[in-house]
C-alpha cells in the first residue's frame, strides 16, 4: 500500500469512534479498549514488526472486532437504560396511587418526594411541600424527639423499622388540626447521599374505634359486674351448664338450695341434683329444648318437678330453662326455686277445698231430703186434710139452706179451698217434685218446662235423649241435673228477657248431659261472679262435686247457653 492508504487510516479510524461513541457509557468503554489494543499493536511493532502498512491493516481489523463488541454492549446498555426508565415510571406511578401517605426526605431532613396520598392526608399540594423541612408536618412538642430517633434510625444501619410501637405517634396537618398516625420508616443510599423514606396511615378512626371498644369494653365489664352481683344476690337458684350438661355457674341461693358450696360443683354434671328416676328424662328434656331454638319456657308445665339435696333430700321445685350462645358454645341457665311451702299449702288448700265440697254436698243433701220430707207432708198430710175439708164442705152446702147469702159464703169457702190445694201442690213441687223419685228425670224435666212455660209465657222446647238412663239415673245425679235445670229456667224468667227457650236432655251411657240455651240478651262474663248469680255458683259446686264439667257462655243466638255432663259412675269426687 502507499502513502494515499496510510493518509486515509487516521480519517476511518475517527469515522468509526464518532459513530460508536457517541452514547457517553460507549464512549468510555471504546477509549478503555483501543488504548488497550492500541498499546499491543505499538508493543508489537516495537518489539519488530517490519512492514508499516501490515501495522496499518492489523489496527483496523482490531478496530472492526472492537467496534462489533462495542455496538452489541451499547445496546444493552441503552435497553438497560430504557428499562430503567419504564421501571421507575412504573414505581412512580405506584408510589402516586398508594392508599397511604409517602414521603421521602433528605440527611436535612428535606423532603424530595411526597405522592398524592401525602397531599390528602396534610391538605398541602406537592410543589408547596418539596424542599420544605419534614418539621412543619409534626407537632411542636415532637419536633426534637423525631429528629433525634432519625439520627438514631440512621446510625443503626437497619433498612426498616416501624415506629411508634409503644407510643401513638401524631402528625400535623397545614390548618392546624393534629391527628394520630401509623408510620414505618425505611432507608437507602443514592449517589453518596442516604435518603429516608416514611409510610405513614391516618389512623383517626381506628384510634375512635378503639377508644370506643376500650369504652364498650369497660361498660361490658361493667355489666358483667353487676349482672353477676344481681344473678349471685337473687332469691331463686340459679344454675348454668355447658352442652355436656356440667355445671358452669352455680349461684349463693343454689348453694344454699342444694346445700353445696360452688367449688363442689362447678365441672361437675347436673344429673347430681336431681333423683335418679328423673335424670335420663330430664336430659332427653334439655336436649329437645336446645333443638327447638327456643330461648326460654317453663319447665314441668303438667308434672311437679324435683330436685335432690346434697344430703338425699327430695323436695319439688319449679323451674324455667333459658339457652344461649357464646364463642360457638351453647349454654343452659335454668332458675329453680324450692316450692315446698307452696305444694304443702296447695295440699292444704285442695283438701280444704275437698272438705269444703264434702260439707256442702252434706247440706245439700240434707235440704234435698228436709224438701221431700216437707213435699211429702204438704202432700200427704196437708192434702189429705184439704181433701178431707172440701168434701166436708160439700156436705154442709147439700145441707145448708139456700139462703142467698149463706150460699155464697160457702161458694167462696170452696175457691179458698181450692186455691189452698192449689198452692199446696205448687208448693210441694218446688220444695222437690215427687215424681223426680216417683217415675225418674225424664217426666220430671218434662213437668218442669211445661210448667215454666204456662207461667212465665216463654215458649220453650224440650228434646229428651236416652229415656233408660234419664229414668234410672242416681237420685244425687238426677236431683243435681234438675235442680240445675229448675234454676237455669228461674235465671231466664228473672234476666235474660227471652222469649223461647230450648232444652236438650240426653241420657248416655256414662254421663247425663244437659244444655239450656236461650235467645234473650245473654249473660257478661263479669255478672257470674256477682252476688245474684249465687243460683249458678251452687250448680256449679253441684256438677263438680258429682265429678261433672259446667260451662255457661253466650249463646250463637245471641242469648245464654248453659252445658253441663254429669257422669253416671260415681256420685262423689275421688
Amino acid at each position: 500500500m502507499g502513502p494515499t492508504m496510510n493518509a486515509e487510516r487516521p480519517r476511518a479510524l475517527t469515522s468509526v469512534k464518532q459513530s460508536l461513541f457517541r452514547h457517553p457509557a460507549v464512549l468510555g468503554a471504546g477509549v478503555a479498549a483501543l488504548i488497550a489494543l492500541l498499546g499491543s499493536n505499538i508493543v508489537a511493532f516495537v518489539g519488530g514488526m517490519q512492514a508499516p502498512w501490515l501495522l496499518g491493516t492489523v489496527i483496523i481489523a482490531d478496530m472492526l472486532v472492537i467496534g462489533a463488541g462495542i455496538l452489541v454492549a451499547a445496546r444493552e446498555v441503552l435497553v438497560a437504560d430504557q428499562r430503567t426508565e419504564a421501571t421507575q415510571a412504573r414505581l412512580s406511578a405506584i408510589v402516586d396511587s398508594a392508599m397511604d401517605a409517602i414521603i421521602t426526605v433528605d440527611e436535612e431532613q428535606n423532603i424530595v418526594l411526597f405522592n398524592r396520598a401525602a397531599e390528602r392526608l396534610f391538605r398541602c399540594a406537592r410543589d408547596q411541600a418539596l424542599g420544605g423541612s419534614l418539621e412543619r408536618f409534626i407537632p411542636e412538642r415532637f419536633r426534637a424527639a423525631h429528629r433525634a430517633h432519625i439520627q438514631h434510625f440512621s446510625r443503626t444501619g437497619v433498612s426498616s423499622r416501624r415506629m411508634g410501637d409503644v407510643t401513638t405517634l401524631w402528625a400535623l396537618r397545614t390548618d392546624g388540626e393534629e391527628f394520630p398516625i401509623e408510620a414505618s420508616i425505611s432507608q437507602a443510599a443514592e449517589g453518596g447521599r442516604r435518603l429516608f423514606t416514611v409510610i405513614l396511615r391516618d389512623v383517626t378512626l381506628r384510634k375512635q374505634a378503639e377508644v370506643d371498644a376500650e369504652r364498650l369494653r369497660g361498660a361490658l365489664d361493667a355489666a358483667q359486674a353487676r349482672l353477676a352481683a344481681i344473678v349471685d344476690s337473687a332469691m331463686d337458684a340459679v344454675i348454668t351448664v355447658d352442652e355436656q350438661q356440667n355445671i358452669v355457674l352455680f349461684n349463693r341461693a343454689a348453694e344454699l338450695l342444694f346445700r353445696l358450696r360452688r367449688d363442689q360443683v362447678i365441672g361437675t354434671p347436673l344429673d347430681r341434683l336431681l333423683p335418679p328416676r328423673f335424670r335420663t328424662g330430664h336430659r332427653a328434656h334439655v336436649d329437645r329444648f336446645g333443638r327447638t331454638g327456643v330461648t326460654s319456657r317453663k319447665m314441668g308445665d303438667v308434672t311437679t318437678l324435683w330436685a335432690l339435696r346434697a344430703d338425699g333430700e327430695e323436695f319439688p321445685i319449679e323451674a324455667s330453662i333459658s339457652q344461649a350462645a357464646e364463642g360457638g358454645r351453647r349454654y343452659f341457665t335454668v332458675i329453680l326455686r324450692d316450692i315446698t311451702l307452696r305444694k304443702q299449702a296447695e295440699d292444704a288448700l285442695r283438701e280444704s277445698q275437698r272438705e269444703l265440697r264434702e260439707l256442702s254436698a252434706r247440706v245439700l243433701e240434707a235440704r234435698e231430703e228436709e224438701k221431700t220430707l216437707i213435699a211429702r207432708e204438704l202432700h200427704d198430710e196437708l192434702g189429705q186434710l184439704l181433701t178431707a175439708l172440701k168434701m166436708d164442705l160439700a156436705w154442709l152446702r147439700e145441707r145448708m139452706s139456700s139462703d142467698g147469702e149463706t150460699a155464697d159464703k160457702l161458694a167462696e169457702m170452696g175457691s179458698m179451698l181450692d186455691q189452698t190445694v192449689s198452692a199446696t201442690r205448687r208448693i210441694s213441687a218446688d220444695l222437690r217434685p215427687l215424681m223426680l223419685d216417683d217415675l225418674g228425670l225424664a217426666d220430671a224435666a218434662n213437668w218442669l218446662v211445661d210448667d215454666f212455660a204456662r207461667r212465665s209465657g216463654i215458649h220453650c222446647e224440650l228434646k229428651l235423649e236416652g229415656d233408660g238412663p234419664l229414668t234410672e239415673a242416681p237420685k244425687p245425679v238426677a236431683t243435681a241435673v234438675y235442680r240445675a235445670l229448675q234454676e237455669s229456667l228461674t235465671n231466664i224468667a228473672r234476666h235474660s228477657g227471652a222469649r223461647q227457650a230450648w232444652i236438650v236432655l240426653n241420657g248416655g251411657d256414662e254421663a247425663i248431659e244437659m244444655q239450656v240455651e236461650d235467645d234473650g240478651r245473654g249473660i257478661a262474663p263479669e255478672e257470674i261472679g256477682k252476688a245474684r248469680s249465687l243460683g249458678l255458683k251452687g250448680m256449679r259446686e253441684r256438677i263438680h262435686y258429682l265429678g261433672g264439667s259446667f260451662e255457661i257462655a253466650r249463646a250463637p243466638r245471641g242469648g245464654t247457653r248453659l252445658r253441663l255432663s254429669v257422669p253416671l259412675d260415681r256420685t262423689v269426687p275421688a
